[in-house]
């Protein structure tokens, strides 16, 4: 697997911008406090195999969702229908070097799209921690699923500080690997809470995201819009306008 090596934007640049983000879970308060060592992840969460993995398998699922199966994640007044979300099925390389089965869902008219993207990372080898639905965690909290790394796409939220709803409310973006690639806030505060060591985008842990690695143009050839790109980024993030 290729390693992935560019720096991302400064971080003090960054800090001194005044964007509003789409990505993160809630308006952030004035100042995170600094995590304690006993946040970061686990060793067995930070290293890879070194062989490509096979082949991911030709067939995919996707199906519909009800509004039951959809959990917290929605609620009547979303700006999407249970009806037009699909879940999709995906293969990943895990942190462990093995192939594992996720679920992503989706607005109908991308299902076709995060197939393609997600098999190319896999075919990659670009790893995942994990791909869970956000229903997986109490009251769909965006932020326990950024601390747990998670890997997902819709939630019925609103975009931090707001009243628009996120990309992520409409089933058209994907926060990917979402404790080693964080997002910023202009008055320096940052989500998830226990990723203040990932703030150093010079750093090549498998799963990090830097500009022009493959792994970013397997959403952006596509179309996609990725956070790191922002004068204050949201490395986890990807939509689709």
């Amino acid at each position: 697997m290729r390693s992935f090596e560019r720096r991302g934007v400064a971080l003090a640049e960054a800090l001194a911008a005044v964007v509003v983000l789409v990505g993160c879970a809630g308006a952030p308060p004035p100042r995170a406090a600094t995590p304690s060592p006993s946040a970061a992840p686990s060793s067995s969460a930070a290293a890879t195999s070194s062989a490509r993995p096979p082949p991911a398998p030709v067939a995919k699922t996707v199906e519909p969702v009800t509004a039951a199966e959809l959990g917290t994640t929605w609620r009547p007044g979303c700006p999407v229908e249970p009806e037009q979300l699909r879940r999709v099925d995906v293969d990943y390389v895990g942190f462990d070097g093995q192939t594992h089965r996720g679920e992503l869902i989706v607005h109908e008219d991308l299902a076709t799209d995060v197939i393609a993207i997600f098999e190319q990372l896999y075919r990659l080898g670009y790893p995942v921690d994990k791909i869970r639905t956000v229903d997986n965690y109490p009251d769909a909290d965006d932020e326990l699923s950024m601390e747990d790394n998670n890997t997902s796409a819709f939630n019925c939220r609103l975009i931090p500080g707001t009243n628009e709803w996120s990309p992520h409310a409409y089933g058209r973006a994907i926060d990917i690997n979402t404790l080693i690639n964080p997002c910023l806030y202009a008055n320096g505060y940052f989500e998830p809470r226990n990723a203040a060591a990932y703030l150093d985008r010079s750093r090549t842990d498998p799963g990090v995201i830097h500009n022009g690695d493959p792994a970013e143009h397997a959403f952006t050839d596509r179309g996609w819009q990725w956070g790191g790109d922002w004068r204050v980024p949201d490395y986890q993030h990807f939509e689709r306008p």
